[in-house]
Formats: C-alpha cells, structure tokens, sequence
C-alpha cells in the first residue's frame, strides 16, 4: 500500500488534469486496451480473466464488482495524462515549488533549555523548488515514505523553523510522526 506522501502526490497530480477521464466501464477498459496492448496484459493488471475483459470491452457486462471497479479506475487515473503531469512536476521542480498542508506530531532535537517536546502542529508551507525536484526524484527512485517524509521535514526545519536561517539555529533532525492529513499542491 502507497505511504501518505505517495497518496498526496497522486492527489496533486490528479487536480491537474486538463480532461476528466473516462468514467464509463466500457471506456475505462478501452483506455486501458489502448494503453497496456491487449486484454491480457489488462487482465493482469486488474486480477480477472481476460475473457472478463472482453466482455467489457464489448459491453456485455456493464458493471464490475466493487473491488474490480475500483482496480480499474486506479489504473486509469494512473495513467491518464502523463505528459500533463510531467508538466506540473517540472515547473513545480524547476520555479514553483511546492505547498504542504499537514497535520502532523513534529519532533524535533534542540539544544539544552528548550522545548524538544513534540506535539500537533496544523502547518501550510511554500517549499522550494529544491525540495520539490528531491520529493519527485526519492518518488521515482521507489523511495519508501519515510524516506520522503524526511525531505519535507527537512524543508518544514529550514522554511518554517528556522526561517531560513534566521532563528532556531540549533535546531536539528526534525521529524513528522502521527501524519493526520497531508495535502500536497504544486
């Protein structure tokens, strides 16, 4: 199962798109004939038979189980758009940045007399570019979520609490836990 961060890229990515998908059975498995070749490699993207697909195709069954549909539309949407997305991710990586709305447990290690304690924090912040281009290329290398976790928390250190240099410079190895919600927008 997709971490929290992988599930808000998607999300992102999805409020891109310029057209809606197909939403009709018959046309999701068209675009997904078109795109993987033939109605066995569909079949075993979905988990059903290809005889199953067919009947698909040809609208002989109109609807499919719950869990089936469900595969069916996450293929489509995982595939609709791509140069669209492409897009998106690079002007966000090269100019645009990257926002992140949390509520999240922020921890985080700091010199003696100070609080360390963590706790709850509502936070949205404009990341850079930088952050954005290392999110999409941990993502794309099949970085795990907590390893993606650590390059917003590490943006969330340099933007949020130090400002940008300008305060709480012994601040060091911030850390989200107890993600809430996590929303992305590029």
């Amino acid at each position: 199962m997709a971490g929290e961060i992988e599930d808000a890229i998607e999300r992102a990515d999805r409020e891109a798109f310029t057209r809606e998908p197909p939403k009709t059975l018959k046309g999701q498995i068209g675009y997904l004939l078109k795109q993987l070749g033939s109605a066995k490699a569909v079949a075993q993207e979905l988990g059903v038979t290809a005889d199953s697909v067919n009947r698909y195709r040809r609208g002989a069954r109109k609807h499919a189980r719950a869990d089936v549909a469900a595969k069916i539309d996450d293929a489509v949407r995982s595939r609709w758009q791509p140069q669209v997305r492409k897009r998106r991710r690079k002007q966000a990586a090269a100019t645009g940045g990257i926002t992140v709305e949390t509520r999240a447990r922020f921890g985080y290690t700091a010199p003696v007399g100070s609080t360390d304690d963590g706790r709850f924090r509502r936070l949205t912040v404009r990341l850079p570019a930088t952050y954005a281009q290392r999110l999409f290329d941990a993502r794309d290398a099949g970085a795990g979520d907590q390893e993606m976790r650590g390059i917003i928390a590490e943006g969330f250190k340099d933007i949020y609490f130090q400002d940008g240099g300008g305060r709480a410079m012994g601040l060091s190895d911030v850390e989200i836990n107890d993600i809430d919600y996590l929303d992305l927008d590029y």
